[in-house]
């Protein structure tokens, strides 16, 4: 009975002490989590202030943003702000410009650098590291050192003043075919596109029906970056671009900016910076739950 008993203790304590420890790792844990959860949401709390204070400040008047300098209160003057707007620039037309030649952008050069990423990962061919090695070298020109060439070139092939000047060099991205040789190379090995070559598939109907839809997640990951850049495009814009109506929506909002009377107009400044943050947002919510994406993946090789 002594030794029944005595073991019963022990076990008891052994117990206690597993409960004890389990009480202490959640402690632990709880107090660890607290933390990150704070720093996320700190971390949220900075990066949605700007934007709140675009919003708020496009609907204040030039005056009192002028006077009384930042506030969470939104004001009275949206309408005053839009009427000032639409009254200076036509908005409108430079918001859909700028939403085609972005949205062409982005499907054309996810879509051809997806392509040139198959072939770099899947072929072999003569000169194959060479080229991919131009396009590492290329990589690291600054792209400022290029633009008198491409404003020569646009020129002599008739391009100035066309939206197909800003859409057709921008499809060759370099940045985005690297990206994707690379996320390829840890995404699929080449037993499935062999199975699928064995069952007599072509090689274009390989590339979108296994190839592409594995590649979602990088292409749609490159396509947010690309969209942004060509959406906040400035720069090559105001060199190609000259008539009114082919304006993007950056260049009417420096427009506006560069009025005399500006400082009473940084209501309206506000507003055409807050509705050319709509298409990134929207952009960013579609695209970034194919971040993460890898179930698809999961469900072609099983299958």
């Amino acid at each position: 009975m002594n030794n029944t008993t005595r073991k019963d203790q022990t076990n008891d304590a052994i117990i206690q002490k597993r409960k004890a420890d389990e009480k202490k790792r959640k402690r632990k844990s709880f107090f660890v989590y607290s933390l990150i959860y704070l720093g996320l949401a700190f971390l949220v709390v900075v990066a949605i202030i700007p934007f709140w204070i675009v919003i708020i400040n496009a609907t204040r008047d030039g005056m009192d943003i002028a006077t009384k300098g930042i506030t969470l209160i939104p004001g009275k003057s949206l309408a005053a702000n839009y009427r000032i707007l639409v009254d200076n620039v036509d908005i409108v037309r430079a918001f859909f410009n700028s939403l085609k030649i972005s949205t062409l952008v982005t499907v054309l050069s996810g879509y051809f650098s997806a392509l040139t990423a198959y072939g770099f990962h899947l072929y072999k061919f003569k000169g194959k590291n060479f080229l991919f090695g131009l396009i590492l070298v290329f990589m690291m020109i600054p792209s400022q050192l290029a633009f008198l060439g491409y404003v020569k070139w646009m020129t002599q092939l008739g391009l100035m003043d066309t939206h197909a000047a800003l859409i057709i060099p921008a499809v060759a991205s370099i940045g985005t075919v690297f990206f994707l040789r690379a996320y390829i190379s840890s995404a699929f090995s080449t037993e499935i596109i062999e199975s699928a070559r064995m069952d007599g598939a072509g090689e274009f109907y390989i590339f979108h029906r296994i190839g592409l839809p594995l590649m979602a997640p990088g292409v749609a990951t490159m396509s947010i970056f690309t969209f942004i850049g060509s959406w906040n495009n400035y720069l090559s814009a105001r060199v190609i671009l000259s008539s009114k109506e082919n304006e993007t929506l950056p260049m009417v909002i420096s427009s506006l900016k560069a009025l005399k009377i500006w400082y009473q107009n940084q209501g309206a400044i506000y507003l055409g910076f807050a509705i050319s943050i709509v298409p990134i947002v929207v952009v960013f919510i579609f695209a970034s739950k194919y971040l993460t994406q890898t179930s698809h993946i999961k469900y072609i090789y099983e299958h």
